[in-house]
């Protein structure tokens, strides 16, 4: 599930085009993703990810790094012993491929705007 290119509002990965929020899973995509507060990441919003127990979640915060993360997502994150990184998403995307690189399995949760 490699991340072919990033751009304002737009991802393209394994050769598809999405054009609204995503998470990426080591077997699929889940398009149209979003949160129940749109700029506020929240537990609630995580569920899966959180259950599906990944070795690291990284965070696409958006373009102008507008998303924010709330503490319980990261308290989640450090009880289930998860590694969570939190970055603009142009920089979550490169950070998502460096960790496939490394044969790591990442889960990417990327916001694509503002």
């Amino acid at each position: 599930m490699k991340i072919e290119q990033y751009q304002f509002g737009e991802i393209v990965v394994n050769s598809k085009t999405y054009t609204s929020d995503i998470i990426i899973y080591p077997d699929r995509v889940e398009s149209n993703w979003w949160r129940k507060e749109g700029h506020k990441l929240q537990v609630v919003d995580m569920v899966d990810v959180l259950e599906f127990h990944p070795e690291v979640i990284i965070i696409g915060t958006g373009a102008s790094d507008m998303m924010s993360v709330d503490s319980e997502v990261k308290e989640s994150a450090r009880v289930k012993s998860i590694e969570l990184i939190i970055l603009p998403t142009n920089v979550a995307v490169k950070k998502f491929n460096e960790r496939l690189h490394q044969k790591k399995k990442p889960v990417g949760c990327f916001h694509l705007t503002c």
